[in-house]
C-alpha cells in the first residue's frame, strides 16, 4: 500500500480533493460528449455529467459552510463489476450507447477507487462520513448504470 492510502487529509483538502475527482470526471464526460454522435450515448454521457456536477457541487456547499450534509444513508450497495468484464476504451464518433455505458461504468469505477482509498486513510477521522457519503452515491450511481447496461445489452431478449 501506498503512502497516499494512509493518510488522511484535513477537512479542506479533503474535500479539495473530492472535488478535483468530480471535476475530472465531468471534463471526461464532457469531452466524451463532444466526440459521439449517437443519441443515446450522448444522453447516457450527459446524465453521468450532471452526476459528476450534482457531487462537486455539494462538496464546494460543504466547503464554504465547513461540514457536510449528505443523505442518511451512506450504505454502499453491491455492484456487478462490469467493468472487469467490458473492455475500457476511448470514445469516438461512431461509439454507440453501449461503448458510452461501458465508457461511464470505467469512470465510476475510477471514481468508487479513489473514494474506497479515502474512506481507508481517514478511518476514524472526522471526514470519514464524508468519503462513505460519497463511495456510497458513486456505487448507487455505478449500480444504475450496471442495471441499464444489464437491462438493455445483456438481456436475452
Amino acid at each position: 500500500m501506498s503512502d497516499e492510502n494512509q493518510v488522511c487529509y484535513t477537512f479542506e483538502a479533503a474535500l479539495e480533493m473530492a472535488i478535483q475527482m468530480e471535476n475530472e470526471g465531468y471534463r471526461h464526460y464532457l469531452d466524451a460528449i463532444r466526440r459521439v454522435k449517437d443519441k443515446a450515448a450522448r444522453q447516457i454521457l450527459k446524465d453521468a455529467a450532471l452526476d459528476e456536477l450534482k457531487h462537486k457541487q455539494s462538496l464546494e456547499t460543504a466547503l464554504i459552510e465547513g461540514q457536510f450534509h449528505g443523505s442518511a444513508l451512506a450504505e454502499t450497495v453491491p455492484t456487478m463489476n462490469l467493468d472487469y468484464v467490458l473492455a475500457k476504451k476511448e470514445l469516438t464518433v461512431e461509439s454507440t450507447a453501449r461503448d458510452a455505458l461501458a465508457y461511464a461504468i470505467h469512470l465510476e469505477n475510477g471514481s468508487i477507487d479513489f473514494y474506497r482509498r479515502m474512506v481507508r486513510g481517514c478511518e476514524g477521522a472526522p471526514m470519514a462520513p464524508i468519503f462513505n457519503q460519497l463511495l456510497a452515491d458513486e456505487a448507487r450511481h455505478l449500480q444504475e448504470m450496471e442495471d441499464l447496461y444489464e437491462t438493455h445489452f445483456l438481456s436475452e431478449n
